[in-house]
Protein backbone atom coordinates (compact mmCIF):
# COMPACT_ATOMS: atom_id res chain seq x y z
CA UNK A 1 0.00 0.00 0.00
CA UNK A 2 1.60 3.23 -1.44
CA UNK A 3 0.71 5.82 1.49
CA UNK A 4 1.53 9.76 0.64
CA UNK A 5 1.93 12.53 4.14
CA UNK A 6 1.57 15.93 2.95
CA UNK A 7 4.72 17.48 4.28
CA UNK A 8 6.70 20.50 4.75
CA UNK A 9 9.93 18.80 3.80
CA UNK A 10 10.88 15.76 1.80
CA UNK A 11 12.08 13.59 5.00
CA UNK A 12 10.48 11.05 7.89
CA UNK A 13 11.23 13.73 10.55
CA UNK A 14 9.58 16.90 8.33
CA UNK A 15 6.67 18.28 10.04
CA UNK A 16 3.45 17.10 8.44
CA UNK A 17 1.67 20.12 6.48
CA UNK A 18 -1.72 20.30 7.43
CA UNK A 19 -2.62 21.41 4.03
CA UNK A 20 -3.31 18.91 1.06
CA UNK A 21 -3.16 21.06 -2.03
CA UNK A 22 -0.76 23.96 -1.20
CA UNK A 23 1.58 21.88 0.79
CA UNK A 24 5.61 21.85 -0.18
CA UNK A 25 6.12 18.51 -0.78
CA UNK A 26 4.32 14.96 -0.47
CA UNK A 27 6.07 12.07 1.20
CA UNK A 28 5.33 8.44 -0.56
CA UNK A 29 6.21 5.50 1.60
CA UNK A 30 5.16 1.92 1.83
CA UNK A 31 5.25 2.25 5.59
CA UNK A 32 7.44 3.99 8.37
CA UNK A 33 10.19 1.87 8.48
CA UNK A 34 10.96 1.81 4.16
CA UNK A 35 12.39 3.82 1.88
CA UNK A 36 10.50 7.39 0.86
CA UNK A 37 9.82 8.95 -2.24
CA UNK A 38 9.96 12.74 -1.53
CA UNK A 39 7.73 14.12 -4.67
CA UNK A 40 7.94 18.55 -4.43
CA UNK A 41 4.09 19.72 -5.05
CA UNK A 42 4.55 22.17 -8.02
CA UNK A 43 0.81 23.01 -7.51
CA UNK A 44 1.72 24.81 -4.22
CA UNK A 45 1.75 28.30 -5.55
CA UNK A 46 -1.13 28.08 -8.34
CA UNK A 47 -3.69 30.71 -8.01
CA UNK A 48 -6.59 28.57 -7.66
CA UNK A 49 -7.35 24.29 -8.46
CA UNK A 50 -4.30 23.22 -6.32
CA UNK A 51 -5.86 20.98 -4.74
CA UNK A 52 -7.28 19.44 -7.93
CA UNK A 53 -3.87 19.43 -9.48
CA UNK A 54 -2.43 17.88 -6.68
CA UNK A 55 -4.73 15.08 -6.27
CA UNK A 56 -4.00 14.26 -9.71
CA UNK A 57 -0.48 13.93 -9.02
CA UNK A 58 -1.06 11.45 -6.18
CA UNK A 59 -3.08 9.37 -8.54
CA UNK A 60 -0.83 9.22 -10.94
CA UNK A 61 1.96 8.52 -8.69
CA UNK A 62 0.01 4.77 -7.66
CA UNK A 63 -0.90 5.88 -3.83
CA UNK A 64 -3.99 4.50 -1.99
CA UNK A 65 -3.95 6.39 0.99
CA UNK A 66 -3.46 10.48 1.36
CA UNK A 67 -2.90 11.41 5.21
CA UNK A 68 -3.20 14.84 5.54
CA UNK A 69 -4.56 17.57 8.47
CA UNK A 70 -7.17 18.81 6.11
CA UNK A 71 -8.36 18.41 2.07
CA UNK A 72 -10.66 20.47 0.45
CA UNK A 73 -14.17 18.94 -0.77
CA UNK A 74 -12.83 18.91 -4.41
CA UNK A 75 -9.61 17.45 -4.08
CA UNK A 76 -11.39 14.64 -1.84
CA UNK A 77 -13.75 14.40 -4.77
CA UNK A 78 -10.84 14.11 -7.15
CA UNK A 79 -9.12 11.58 -5.38
CA UNK A 80 -11.73 9.19 -4.31
CA UNK A 81 -12.89 9.18 -7.93
CA UNK A 82 -9.28 7.83 -8.34
CA UNK A 83 -9.95 5.36 -5.71
CA UNK A 84 -7.70 6.78 -3.40
CA UNK A 85 -8.49 6.82 0.34
CA UNK A 86 -8.28 10.05 2.57
CA UNK A 87 -7.95 10.53 6.45
CA UNK A 88 -7.87 14.24 7.67
CA UNK A 89 -6.97 15.77 11.20
CA UNK A 90 -3.34 14.31 11.19
CA UNK A 91 -0.75 15.81 12.64
CA UNK A 92 3.03 15.61 13.96
CA UNK A 93 5.76 14.60 11.93
CA UNK A 94 6.12 12.16 8.74
CA UNK A 95 7.32 9.64 10.51
CA UNK A 96 4.85 9.92 14.07
CA UNK A 97 1.88 9.94 10.95
CA UNK A 98 2.87 6.72 9.25
CA UNK A 99 3.75 5.20 12.53
CA UNK A 100 0.30 6.15 13.86
CA UNK A 101 -1.60 5.19 10.67
CA UNK A 102 0.24 1.71 10.45
CA UNK A 103 -0.82 0.89 14.19
CA UNK A 104 -4.73 1.49 13.69
CA UNK A 105 -4.92 -0.55 10.51
CA UNK A 106 -1.97 -3.10 11.11
CA UNK A 107 0.91 -3.86 8.90
CA UNK A 108 0.60 -1.43 5.56
CA UNK A 109 3.16 -3.11 3.78
CA UNK A 110 0.32 -6.00 2.51
CA UNK A 111 0.51 -9.82 2.39
CA UNK A 112 4.38 -11.28 1.32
Amino acid sequence: MKIAVSATGPSLDSPMDERFGRCTCFVIAESAAVEIDPVSNPCATQGHGAGIQAARLIAEKGVNVVLTGRCGPNACDTLEAAGVSVVTGCGGTVREVLERFEAEIGDVTGPE
